[in-house]
C-alpha cells in the first residue's frame, strides 16, 4: 500500500533550481504544512534568467520580474523565508561554494525535512528530460544534507551540524510516499499563477493543470488529491 505522509513537520525546507519549480513539485505540500502551523522555508538557486522564449528578452529584466513572481507565490504558499541564490540558468554548479551555502542554510533553519529534486530521474518515457539545472541542484541537495550538514568537520564556518530527518524528492521515477493536497490545490494553483511570465496565456488552465496532476497522483495513492516524493530517512 501507498505510504501517506500524515504528519506535519515543525520545521520544512525547500531546495530548488528555478523559480516556480518548487510550485509545480511541491507548492500543496508547502501550503498544507504552513496553514498547519510549519514553518517552511525555500532556497531557490537560480535567478530564472533565462526563462523566456523571446530571443530579444533581456536577462536582467527576466530576473528582475521572476524575482517579483517568486515573493507573490512564497505569498501565496505561506512560506516564512525565502532565498534567490542568483546563479545564472543552466550555469549552477556542485560547487563546493553551493555546497556551503546549502549546509548553512540547513543549520541555521533545522529543517525536520527537506524537499528537493529527485537527480537520478533524467528520461520520463520518451516526452521529456530532466533539465540539467534540477540534476545539479539535487545532487548539490544530497551532498550537503548526507553527509555534510550533520557533520561537524564539513564546512565547519557554516553553522553548528544538524541532522535532517527525512528528504522528499520530487520528480522522481520512484515515488513510493504521498502527501494528500485536497486542502491546499487553491494556494497551489494561485502560488503558480504568481509566476505570470511563464504561463504565456495558460492562466485560464492553471486549475485544470494544478487538479488534473493532482488527482493523477492521488490516484496512485488511493485519494483523492496528492503530491508524490521518494523518502530517504536513512542518510
Amino acid at each position: 500500500m501507498p505510504d501517506l505522509l500524515s504528519e506535519v513537520p515543525d520545521r520544512a525546507l525547500a531546495v530548488y533550481a528555478h523559480p516556480a519549480d518548487a510550485e509545480v513539485a511541491c507548492g500543496g505540500t508547502l501550503a498544507r504544512w504552513a496553514a498547519a502551523g510549519c514553518e517552511v522555508s525555500l532556497v531557490v538557486c537560480t535567478r530564472g534568467d533565462k526563462g523566456s522564449h523571446d530571443p530579444a528578452a533581456d536577462p536582467a529584466t527576466v530576473a528582475a520580474a521572476r524575482a517579483d513572481e517568486v515573493e507573490a507565490a512564497v505569498a501565496a504558499l505561506g512560506v516564512a523565508r525565502h532565498e534567490v541564490l542568483g546563479h545564472a540558468d543552466g550555469e549552477v554548479e556542485n560547487t563546493a561554494e553551493l555546497r556551503a551555502t546549502l549546509v548553512n542554510r540547513i543549520r541555521t533553519w533545522r529543517p525536520d525535512v527537506v524537499l528537493g529534486h529527485d537527480p537520478t530521474a533524467v528520461f520520463f518515457g520518451d516526452g521529456y528530460v530532466n533539465h540539467r539545472d534540477h540534476r545539479v541542484v539535487g545532487f548539490a541537495l544530497l551532498d550537503s544534507v548526507s553527509p555534510a550538514s550533520a557533520s561537524p568537520l564539513y564546512f565547519p564556518d557554516a553553522g553548528p551540524p544538524h541532522r535532517v530527518g527525512a528528504l522528499l524528492l520530487s520528480g522522481t521515477l520512484e515515488a513510493d510516499c504521498y502527501v494528500d493536497i485536497s486542502t491546499s490545490l487553491a494556494a497551489k494553483a494561485a502560488a503558480l499563477r504568481c509566476h505570470a511570465s511563464q504561463l504565456a496565456g495558460a492562466e485560464d488552465w492553471v486549475d485544470d493543470l494544478v487538479e488534473g496532476r493532482a488527482h493523477e497522483a492521488g490516484h496512485e495513492a488511493g485519494i483523492d488529491a496528492a503530491e508524490a516524493f521518494r523518502r530517504i530517512t536513512s542518510h
